[in-house]
């Protein structure tokens, strides 16, 4: 069997895996098993656990940031101030396209992209903020570009927000609470960008009252 051929069965199987069971709870005899390779070759190919991960993840993530930075560069080429409807199309497009054009691989990378975001273990969150720091950085500038009354802490704010409602859509995949239908891309992207601009165009939140006597 090719080196390669190894890899990436293991990292199919680590991908079905960490989207069933997360990090902690996710067994590595059991992508062992399901690869058809023994332990010593997880370790021979990737070297840890978090190490099996971060590849798995990569293997997903990377492909679409840099859709998202193409996609992105694009805008800020046409448009002098970017619409905030052009960066949230950028944002999300990527995502829906890969997810739809994998059939029901995509179901099960939707499920493992959204559990790696809100996993509570420490080594996930350090791999998501390698992962997204370029790509946030970029989509926060031009955000700040687009809605320039709002501040730059607001808007990071409201970017999260934003990624969040990514990750329910995504983790929802599969299930009976599917947000949108893979076979319909335009109406999706529609629909969230509708609703995750008007969020993000809003005003800038009004102070608290003071308290009275």
């Amino acid at each position: 069997m090719r080196p390669v051929d190894a890899t990436e069965r293991i990292l199919d199987a680590a991908e079905r895996e960490f989207a069933a069971h997360g990090f902690h709870g996710a067994s590595l005899r059991s992508v062992t098993r399901a690869a058809g390779v023994n332990v010593a070759s997880i370790h021979y190919h990737f070297g840890s656990k978090e190490a099996l991960l971060r590849a798995t993840l990569e293997r997903i993530v990377r492909p679409v940031n840099e859709e998202r930075l193409r996609q992105l560069d694009e805008v800020l080429a046409l448009e002098q101030v970017p619409s905030v409807e052009s960066i949230l199309t950028a944002f999300i497009r990527p995502d829906l396209e890969l997810i739809a054009g994998l059939g029901d691989r995509g179901a099960i990378m939707a499920r493992f992209s959204g559990r790696s975001y809100t996993e509570p273990e420490e080594v996930v969150s350090r791999i998501i903020t390698d992962l997204f720091s370029e790509v946030g950085a970029r989509f926060l500038a031009a955000l700040a570009l687009a809605v320039p009354d709002v501040s730059e802490d607001e808007l990071r704010w409201r970017l999260r927000c934003v990624v969040a409602i990514i990750t329910y859509l995504l983790a929802a995949q599969g299930t009976a609470r599917a947000l949108f239908d893979p076979c319909d891309i335009e109406s999706a992207s529609a629909r969230f960008v509708a609703f995750a601009a008007a969020g993000l165009r809003a005003p800038a939140s009004i102070p608290r009252p003071a308290n009275r006597l």
